[in-house]
């Protein structure tokens, strides 16, 4: 995608810079789960490209499945009040869980996520997330698979967008406002 707009600031990640990253996390889920079936619990939508990504990388049969959340009203943010707009189809009990997150900003949501997942009864559940942004978390929720520690600037590219727009970018940038 070639999008030369005023909205794309800084390239904060090249596309080689993300593409190594996921191929070590893949890795390491490999080397994590020898003789287990991982499944993939993407979070979306920004999180699907990263998913596709390091499902290539991992080196096991995988399920996948998808879950849509919403926050909603101006004091979700701080409170951490979401909504299930799309749930699993799969059941979690006795399955390896590996929440495949895009973005931690503030972390309530995937708290909420976290907590939500654990009352089915996984075997184990661990969350991956390519980008954490640097300063933000209220909810310190552990992050087994860390890719890159980002500003806490808004950010495109990478599956994150801005209305919809920048989510096909190959690399991570700041995003600019007109």
């Amino acid at each position: 995608m070639t999008d030369h707009s005023s909205n794309i600031g800084n390239v904060l990640l090249t596309e080689e810079q993300i593409q190594n990253k996921v191929k070590e996390l893949g890795q390491r889920i490999t080397q994590d789960y020898q003789g287990k079936r991982p499944l993939l619990v993407g979070v979306l939508k920004g999180a699907f490209i990263f998913m596709a990504d390091l499902l290539r990388e991992i080196d096991l049969d995988c399920e996948v499945d998808f879950m849509a959340v919403s926050s909603y009203g101006a004091a979700t943010r701080s409170s951490g009040v979401v909504r299930i707009i799309k749930d699993l189809d799969i059941d979690l009990q006795g399955k390896d869980v590996i929440i495949v997150e895009d973005i931690i900003d503030s972390g309530l949501t995937l708290s909420y996520l976290r907590k939500n997942l654990q009352a089915r009864n996984p075997d184990s559940l661990e969350i991956c997330a390519i980008f954490i942004k640097e300063g933000l978390q209220k909810a310190n929720e552990p992050v087994k698979y860390e890719g890159f520690h980002i500003p806490p600037d808004f950010v495109i590219g990478y599956g994150l967008d801005a209305a919809e727009k920048y989510r096909g970018l190959k690399y991570l940038a700041q995003y600019v406002q007109e």
